[in-house]
């Protein structure tokens, strides 16, 4: 055996380098093993940080033809996708760049290949048909997700794309369908509808969002509607067929059975994603695994190994690269005997739209199957003097507080970067805050983040400005 370590961890995203980092600073002997060319998982290479570049881009192109009307001249304003992309590149390799620095920093080996598992103290790794064997007292499996697919439907990633296509088509495709109304297909489908496409949404649900609060989802229907996008709710696809670089997408209404039959240029399947786990050996070494794949572990992340801890999408939980980022520190504190643990009420989710769509706790229909008494604070972002001023009004904050206790459970917005605002109440619910904590906080003026306040105002039903 030529090296030993401490603690190996497998797979180079958000979690996994993180641990890795973690694990650097407490002292351990520590290896990142990633078999992509290069570090940050799919978040960096092929989701977050490119799908965000494009967002802002294809945003900033809205903006620039809607000049005029703020009173800025300009000549015609034209898209170059050819450049676009370029710039998305360009943010992706100075990120995955800056993850390798930080490795290096820490002191972190950084191993590149595909590793599995030999024993619960071996990795192999493979790279260009050549094995080599790596000890380790401690393993941390972070090896991520991978698009899930619909029966009979191949993703080629050229006509029938997963989210890595559609980041890269050379072209704005005319017709877009896309299969899922989830974040990534909101996002995706927000993108290609800004630079040009008619964008279609098959959604199986009734609503968009699956697990959103009830009432930000149909506001943020509304608005994506507002904006020209194409719903098609309570509809399941069940055929789509490439024909002479066409794609044939057939579906049908669930209550009413009525079938329809589209031709479209691209198809983006965007209905979830499984774990990446094939390869591992975990059979082989008796880890065990739930009945969709997930790798399962105790409250310390351990799995049916007592040295070997798996974390981020291959685990319960919501497949977010700051969920798993969380769970990387918790793990790396545990291996050191130290109290690692992550609040799972306070984990903020973000939809990267215009506008923003951000939640962290529980939802209104939670609270009401679980019998819990609560009570409601809004405010609107067309009472908020910044929003109003920039012409960013869509959207309101909603606070949902304990009735008898006024300790807030969970807040749900749509509007201007309210993806920045949800910190302040990841904060507060990580400390137990209640709404009253919130309001007697003062908050700069004119700032977006002043509708949090309102908001929580709005609970004691004593707003200021609505």
């Amino acid at each position: 055996m030529s090296d030993a370590y401490d603690v190996v961890v497998i797979g180079g995203g958000p979690g996994g380098y993180v641990c890795a980092i973690r694990c650097a600073q407490l002292g351990f002997r520590t290896a990142c093993v990633e078999s992509r060319k290069t570090l940050g998982g799919t978040c960096l290479n092929v989701g977050c940080i490119p799908s965000k570049s494009l967002l802002n881009l294809s945003e900033n192109y809205i903006k620039a033809k809607k000049f005029s009307s703020i009173g800025i001249e300009t000549g015609k304003v034209a898209l170059n996708l050819s450049q676009m992309m370029k710039i998305k590149e360009k943010s992706v390799t100075v990120l995955t760049k800056g993850v390798e620095f930080l490795l290096k920093k820490n002191k972190v080996d950084y191993i590149k290949g595909k590793a599995s598992l030999k024993s619960n103290t071996e990795i192999i790794v493979e790279k260009n048909k050549s094995k080599k064997v790596y000890a380790a007292k401690n393993i941390v499996i972070s090896t991520g997700s991978l698009p899930t697919s619909l029966p009979g439907m191949q993703i080629d990633e050229k006509n029938i794309v997963s989210s890595t296509g559609a980041l890269s088509f050379n072209q704005v495709p005319k017709k877009l369908i896309i299969i899922g109304g989830g974040y990534i297909g909101l996002e995706m489908g927000s993108v290609w509808k800004r630079l040009g496409s008619d964008v279609t949404i098959i959604e199986f649900l009734d609503h968009i969002i699956t697990g959103a609060d009830v009432e930000i989802s149909k506001e943020f229907l509304k608005i994506l509607t507002k904006q020209g996008i194409i719903f098609k709710l309570n509809s399941i696809v069940t055929a789509a067929n490439v024909i002479k670089n066409k794609v044939v997408v057939d579906f049908r209404h669930n209550k009413t059975a009525e079938r329809t039959r589209v031709k479209t240029d691209k198809v983006l399947i965007a209905v979830g994603r499984r774990p990446n786990t094939e390869g591992l050996n975990l059979k082989e070494i008796s880890i065990k695994n739930d009945s969709k794949g997930k790798i399962q572990v105790n409250k310390k992340f351990m799995t049916s190994i007592k040295n070997i801890y798996a974390i981020g999408d291959v685990i319960d939980g919501p497949m977010l690269a700051h969920k798993a980022e969380e769970e990387g520190i918790a793990v790396a504190e545990i291996i050191a005997g130290q109290s690692g643990h992550v609040n799972y009420e306070a984990i903020p989710g973000v939809i990267y739209t215009s506008p923003e769509v951000a939640s962290v706790g529980k939802t209104e229909e939670a609270l009401k199957k679980e019998n819990i008494k609560y009570k409601i604070g809004k405010f609107p972002f067309m009472a908020n003097p910044r929003a109003k001023v920039i012409n960013e009004t869509e959207g309101f904050v909603k606070i949902l507080a304990n009735e008898e206790t006024d300790k807030i459970l969970g807040v749900h917005m749509i509007g201007p970067h309210v993806g920045d605002l949800i910190a302040e109440i990841s904060l507060a619910i990580e400390f137990g805050a209640s709404s009253e904590d919130i309001a007697r906080t003062c908050h700069a003026h004119p700032t977006y983040s002043e509708a949090v306040k309102e908001a929580a105002l709005s609970v004691d039903k004593r707003p200021i400005h609505s």
